[in-house]
């Protein structure tokens, strides 16, 4: 579909009551009575007394399942059909004409190729929740989007300066570079007085990695030290805080010249956590010449040789792969060519084209070996790529700016606003 003439729109519904049952209240080992709150207003039956609710009241734990059921089968019953990569996603396929529907509680987007498809669509969610209608699509959930002729730009300038202020640091000295080259943060160090701050800190900070992927791995580390945060790990917070007022406008172009092929790549700091020794592995998957998913993770068990942590990175980046694919078959994008996928690590790529089972393998969980049947079946072809070229590093180690500035470059983020 052509960026200029699919715009996406956003629709809010206000907090309503959801006329839809509870499920029935769920029994203990307390002997608990469920009662008519309409027939008794009896306060001597005690506290073990639960009441029955027949309305979803908005607010309640229950409230935000029972809404999206409610939607869920609103939308089903006007022809949408709700997408298995993505249960929030509807779609609706009629010829030529194509209709996308996304739900985040009560914030929903539309978009299509069928202005009178989507009309439609918006008057039937009116007659039936009394939606508001926002325009095309500015802001979503603290995300801010605006489209060109090369795409559409997504950013957090607006959250990023936010954080930069509660901090006290619109005035601070820019760095060029989230995390000092080769720094490995421990347990040692005073342990701060206030730990809230740093939780709070970190907590908003892994928010701002949607659009972030450069302090996606300075997060990362920062995250695994939430409950004992000593004072290094508050400096290091703050160098990030440092960091993004040098660019607080970098954006994402999701471009619209792009080819649509998948290509991945995959690579793992082995033994890089100095607290545990485990692996952190990494990948991130560009749609045509855009990024569209990254992640960093240590693992959650060791691994002795460093191909195996290799092949365990392999294998979640040929996860997020095949969920890609299922995604984009619901928005009508077929994939006849298999994805890329590049590693730097040759023993890697061997153990991954070769089916035979033997000891260097046995250790490995089953799990992922699920990469092979992908290989054979002609979803996933694998690539050698040279350590120098490989785009993974920014996730997986803390780099300098010699190596930090180009390898951001690299990855697609701009910065389309003058720093502050």
């Amino acid at each position: 579909m052509n960026n200029q003439q699919t715009p996406v729109q956003r629709l809010t519904d206000p907090p309503v009551e959801i006329e839809r049952p509870q499920l029935p209240p769920v029994s203990s080992n307390m002997e608990n009575q469920t009662v008519d709150i309409h027939e008794t207003n009896d306060s001597s039956l005690g506290e073990n007394t639960v009441c029955c609710l027949y309305k979803s009241l908005y607010g309640l734990k229950q409230a935000s399942r029972q809404w999206f059921e409610k939607i869920s089968d609103a939308i089903q019953a006007a022809g949408y059909v709700q997408s298995k990569a993505d249960y929030s996603l509807f779609t609706r396929q009629q010829g030529k004409s194509s209709t996308f529907l996304l739900i985040y509680v009560d914030d929903i987007l539309i978009t299509g190729n069928d202005p009178q498809a989507i009309s439609t669509l918006k008057a039937f969610l009116h007659n039936r929740f009394r939606i508001k209608d926002l325009g095309n699509l500015r802001f979503f959930l603290g995300i801010e989007i605006s489209r060109s002729q090369k795409g559409i730009y997504i950013s957090e300038r607006k959250y990023a300066l936010e954080i930069i202020k509660d901090a006290g640091l619109l005035g601070a000295a820019p760095m060029e570079f989230p995390m000092e080259k080769g720094l490995k943060l421990s347990n040692n160090g005073e342990l701060l007085k206030d730990p809230s701050r740093y939780r709070r800190l970190v907590g908003r900070l892994i928010y701002l990695t949607i659009t972030r992927p450069d302090i996606t791995y300075s997060v990362h580390i920062l995250s695994r030290l939430m409950h004992e945060p000593r004072k290094p790990h508050m400096e290091a917070a703050l160098r990030i805080l440092r960091y993004l007022k040098n660019a607080p406008g970098q954006v994402i172009l999701i471009s619209s010249h792009d080819d649509l092929t998948l290509r991945a790549y995959c690579d793992s700091d082995w033994a890089g956590c100095p607290i545990t020794r485990r692996s952190t592995i990494s990948y991130c998957v560009f749609l045509g010449s855009s990024l569209i998913s990254w992640r960093s993770k240590r693992q959650k068990t060791f691994s002795l040789p460093s191909a195996e942590a290799e092949y365990r990175a392999m294998a979640g980046a040929c996860f997020e792969l095949s969920w890609l694919r299922y995604l984009l078959t619901d928005f009508g994008i077929v994939h006849p060519k298999p994805a890329l996928l590049f590693c730097d690590n040759k023993a890697t790529l061997h153990i991954a084209a070769n089916p035979v089972f033997h000891e260097r393998i046995r250790h490995i969980e089953m799990d992922c070996h699920f990469i092979r049947d992908k290989i054979q079946n002609g979803w996933v072809v694998t690539r050698h790529v040279e350590s120098s070229h490989q785009l993974i590093d920014v996730f997986t180690k803390a780099l300098g700016k010699e190596s930090f500035i180009p390898m951001d470059r690299k990855l697609g983020v701009l910065d389309i606003h003058s720093p502050t």
